[in-house]
Order: C-alpha cells, then sequence, then structure tokens
C-alpha cells in the first residue's frame, strides 16, 4: 500500500489561467469561431495582426506523455480483458467451433459484458466524487489501480480449469468484474482531467517559429491536441485483444487474461515512479456537501439556485451565513448546463456497445478464415489509429482554413450519425447471415450439423461496420471528452468528467432492454432500432445549439 502522497510538488492550477476560461466556455463552445481564441490573444495590441495570424496549438508537457503511457497500460489491461470475455461466458469448453469456458449463451454473455460496461461506468461517480472532496486525482487514480489488480489477479483465478471443475469459476467473474469496475472508475473519473490540466496557459501568446513565421498559441486547439494524442494512446492499448484473442486460441483464457494483469503492473509502476511531477488540482472537502445544499436551497424555491446566492440572502434579509459565494453557484450553474449535452449521449454507447459484445457472437457465425472470431474488431482500433491523426492534422485544419470550422457540438452529431449508420449496415449484413447455407436464419443450431459449420458469407463483411464505428468513436467520443473538461468549472472538472462517463452506463443499461432481440432470428431488429435510436438522438443536437450550447 503506498504512502502518503507527497504534496510539495503539486500544483495547485487555481493559481494559472484555466485551459478555457469557465465565464467564456458556453461562447467558445457555442459560436462557430469560438471566444477563447481571441482570450488567447487579449494582450495583443496589434488587432489587425491577429486578424492574419495563424492559429496552431502548444507543444505538450512531457507528464502528458507519461499520463498517456500509464492509461494506455490500462486500455491494454481492460481491451484485453474484455476481448475473450464474450466468447468465455458465451461458449463452453468443448464447443466444437468456438471453444469457451462457462457455456451460458449468447444472451446471457451479453447482459454480463453489458452489465460490467455499466459498472465500469457508474464507478467514476464515486472516484470523482473521493478525488475532487478527499483524496485528489493522483491518489485516487493509485489507489484505484490496486483494485483493479487485486480484480485482475481474481479473473486469472476464476480462469483455471480446476476452479471451473468445482463450480467457482462463474462467481468468482463476478467478484473480479466487481472490483475492476471498482478501480476503472477511479481512473477513468480522473486520468483524462489529470492530463488536460498538465497544460495550464502559453509562456507566450504570439510565437514566432523557426521559419520566421509568427502564429498564436490557440488553448483550445492545445486542448483538441491532448486529447487527440491521450486516444491515440488509448486506441494503441486496445490492440491487446490482437494479442489475448490469439492466446485464448492457442494457450487457454487463464493465459489469455494473464496478459494484461502483467501490463498493468507495468503502468502502475510507472504510475508510482512519477507520481510527484503532476500538475494537480487540491481536493476540497466541502464541495459535494455544498452543492447538495445549494441543491436542496434551490428545491424548496421552485429549483431556483439563485436563491442559494449570499448577495441574494442578503437582499432578502436572511440572517443565514452561508459557506460559498456567488462564484460558486455560477459554477454549479454551468455544470448543470454543461451536462445537458450527457442526455443524448447514452444511444450513441448503447449502439456502440454493440462492437464489444453481439458484433463479436455475429462474427462466430460467420466463416472466419482461421481468424478468431473476437479478433475482428481490431479494424475498429486500426482505423481509429488512421483517422484520428488524419482528422486532427488534415481534415479539420483544412475546414478551420475554409471558414467552415466543425464545432465540438458539431462533431459529437457527426460521430452520432455515422454510429446510427453503423447499425443500419450491420443489421444488412445480418439478413445476408440469415440468407446464407446451410443454417440460415438458426446459423450454428444445434440441430443444423451440430453446429460446426457457420453460415457461408465472410467475416469481412462486418470491416464497413467496425469503421464507421470508428469513425464515431474519433468525432463523438473525442468531442464528447473535449466537451466535458472545457465546460467544467475547475472545481469539478472530475465531476463532470464522471457525469459524461456514467452516460456509458446508461447507454449499456438502454441496450440491455434490446437484449430480448439478441436471439435469432430477430437480431435485424436490434440493429436497426438502436441506429434509428441514435440517428434521432443526433438530430436533436440542432435544437442542444439553439439552445446557446
Amino acid at each position: 500500500m503506498p504512502g502518503p502522497e507527497p504534496t510539495t510538488n503539486i500544483v495547485d492550477v487555481t493559481s494559472h489561467t484555466p485551459l478555457l476560461p469557465s465565464n467564456d466556455t458556453q461562447q467558445a463552445y457555442g459560436t462557430e469561431n469560438g471566444g477563447a481564441d481571441e482570450l488567447a490573444v487579449s494582450d495583443c495590441s496589434d488587432v489587425e495582426l491577429y486578424d492574419h495570424l495563424r492559429k496552431i496549438p502548444d507543444s505538450l508537457p512531457l507528464t502528458v506523455w507519461l499520463i498517456a503511457t500509464i492509461e494506455l497500460c490500462e486500455k491494454f489491461a481492460y481491451f484485453g480483458t474484455t476481448a475473450p470475455l464474450q466468447n468465455y461466458i458465451q461458449n463452453s469448453r468443448d464447443d466444437p467451433l468456438r471453444p469457451g469456458g462457462l457455456g451460458l449463451g449468447q444472451a446471457k454473455a451479453t447482459i454480463v459484458n453489458l452489465g460490467f460496461m455499466m459498472w465500469c461506468f457508474v464507478t467514476p461517480l464515486i472516484g470523482a466524487a473521493i478525488s475532487e472532496q478527499y483524496l485528489g486525482r493522483v491518489k485516487t487514480i493509485i489507489f484505484s489501480s490496486i483494485f483493479y489488480i487485486c480484480g485482475s489477479v481474481v479473473l486469472v483465478f476464476s480462469s483455471i480449469p480446476l476452479v471451473q471443475d468445482i463450480g467457482l469459476s462463474f462467481a468468482a467473474l463476478i467478484l473480479s468484474l466487481f472490483l475492476i469496475g471498482i478501480g476503472a472508475g477511479g481512473i477513468r473519473a480522473n486520468v483524462v482531467t489529470l492530463v488536460a490540466e498538465q497544460y495550464t496557459s502559453p509562456k507566450e501568446k504570439i510565437r514566432v517559429l523557426d521559419s520566421g513565421e509568427k502564429v498564436i498559441i490557440d488553448e483550445k486547439l492545445t486542448l483538441q491536441r491532448i486529447v487527440t494524442t491521450f486516444f491515440i494512446y488509448v486506441n494503441i492499448g486496445s490492440f491487446s485483444s490482437l494479442a489475448t484473442t490469439a492466446i485464448e486460441k492457442y494457450h487457454g483464457f487463464t493465459a489469455a487474461f494473464a496478459l494484461p494483469l502483467l501490463v498493468f503492473l507495468i503502468g502502475f509502476a510507472i504510475m508510482m515512479a512519477s507520481k510527484d511531477r503532476y500538475v494537480s488540482h487540491p481536493p476540497d472537502n466541502s464541495i459535494l456537501f455544498n452543492a447538495g445544499r445549494v441543491l436542496w436551497i434551490a428545491l424548496k424555491n421552485r429549483c431556483n439556485l439563485d436563491s442559494a446566492r449570499p448577495s441574494y440572502r442578503a437582499e432578502e434579509e436572511l440572517v443565514e451565513i452561508l459557506p460559498w459565494d456567488d462564484s460558486f453557484i455560477d459554477d454549479l450553474k454551468n455544470t448543470i448546463v454543461s451536462s445537458r449535452v450527457f442526455l443524448l449521449f447514452p444511444f450513441f454507447w448503447a449502439t456502440y456497445s454493440q462492437c464489444l459484445t453481439n458484433f463479436v457472437s455475429q462474427a462466430g457465425t460467420m466463416e472466419t478464415h482461421g481468424i478468431p472470431n473476437d479478433l475482428i474488431s481490431i479494424i475498429d482500433n486500426i482505423s481509429v489509429l488512421i483517422l484520428l491523426p488524419t482528422c486532427d492534422r488534415v481534415v479539420l485544419p483544412l475546414l478551420r482554413r475554409m471558414g467552415a470550422p466543425l464545432r465540438t457540438i458539431d462533431r459529437i452529431q457527426v460521430g452520432f450519425m455515422l454510429c446510427g449508420i453503423a447499425m443500419l449496415y450491420t443489421a444488412f449484413v445480418q439478413r445476408r447471415i440469415y440468407s446464407s447455407p446451410p443454417c440460415y436464419d438458426h446459423p450454428r443450431a444445434l440441430d443444423c450439423l451440430d453446429g460446426r459449420v457457420p453460415n457461408r458469407i465472410s467475416v469481412f463483411y462486418q470491416a464497413p461496420s467496425y469503421v464507421l464505428i470508428a469513425a464515431s468513436e474519433v468525432f463523438a467520443a473525442v468531442a464528447g471528452n473535449e466537451y466535458a473538461f472545457a465546460t467544467a468549472p475547475k472545481s469539478m472538472k472530475s465531476l463532470v468528467m464522471a457525469i459524461y462517463l456514467s452516460s456509458v452506463s446508461v447507454g449499456a443499461l438502454l441496450a440491455m432492454t434490446v437484449s430480448p432481440l439478441t436471439v435469432d432470428p430477430k437480431l435485424p431488429w436490434m440493429y436497426l432500432t438502436l441506429g434509428v435510436g441514435t440517428i434521432i438522438s443526433g438530430s436533436c443536437f440542432h435544437f442542444v445549439r439553439a439552445g446557446g450550447i
């Protein structure tokens, strides 16, 4: 157990210029040109010169790369664990085509996987509360990592054949997923915020490059670059599915689950060695308590938050002394307004979750040409690694130069549409499977060649689904993280990030509602329902924009 975290090197970010000023956040994210760019050069006397200067992101601090590497190890562990999980739960050990572990079937395997996903994205609320109020981000990540390690050890233990023979595997599996979910929540609620906090403000507003060109160091573009870089590392880590699914096929599930544990331990060692280097907002043990009191006062006054302002209560001659100031009410208002956008994200995550669950099962009914059916998802990771830097370095700068920049909300909307289209295409693929011999709309049924033969359709029909899902992630998921950090008040960044992440758990719950359709021959209706729902929810961002966000 690590000792008390040194505080002498932890910098209070409240003493620095915030990445995006909170008073102008909505302007920066709700207007086409953005207010933050102008604020970045507000001390420049030559306005005409400013109008013609090119905006570029700043260079990134070393600590950004360290945190990204640590998160790479965490994502290696997470995706390396979840990739074999569908086969492990769904198929029996003696399955003639896709050997598994527990043999619970597709519907139950999907529910367990979605339940695990839901748990992993509910726990960030706990992690954010602990971080903001008690431990701070760095300590919370460290203690959460210990829970993660314990869960991974139990998972390896649960997959040992002897444990399976005595009937303890399922109980041990649930315990391991419970512990991993606690660890993942504490890490995820804080790691994106921590990496973004490493950049406080540029040392100079206007910089002269080696070529002699004068440019503006743009803080919003720097945030975008940080989040993009972070997601590139995340997706490099997610390539662990390539290793663990191959190990699963040739060496079994115990070895497949052991590799993610080993890599996570490497990331934990890096975290412990560098924990004193990070800029981190200190905890405030009054934030959540005060927020609760403010909401209670507002509730008693017809949901009017202004009724909790000290200035308002002074005017009303109320004698109660409040432990917050008017700016705290402004921060809470900004948090509530910002979080409205996250109400639509569950539809996106319900659809996105299919590539981790039912896509794997769908591939198991197709001809995989000797490739493990749970390895095909690597197409998503490859696509993300190509599309992320392409968008960051080519597409988005080109649109800015053309005078048609994509705002953060616009990118989220594009991501929703792409995700919905991916599901509509997947419904088409499922229909093609059902129209293919030998088992048609009951592929791999036991009464059809004993379930030994998949339907004669290539698994590469799934490739466009994965590419579209990857493109949706590049737009919606990356922009969602940017929006969560940029719109959050400095005192509540982990909390707002946790609210955003909790939309994933609501999405998993939403996906569970269509689980009765995860049986043959109803699967096309499941994909169609999710696809149409995501497209409709994406269309609602038009009204969000109209509301000023």
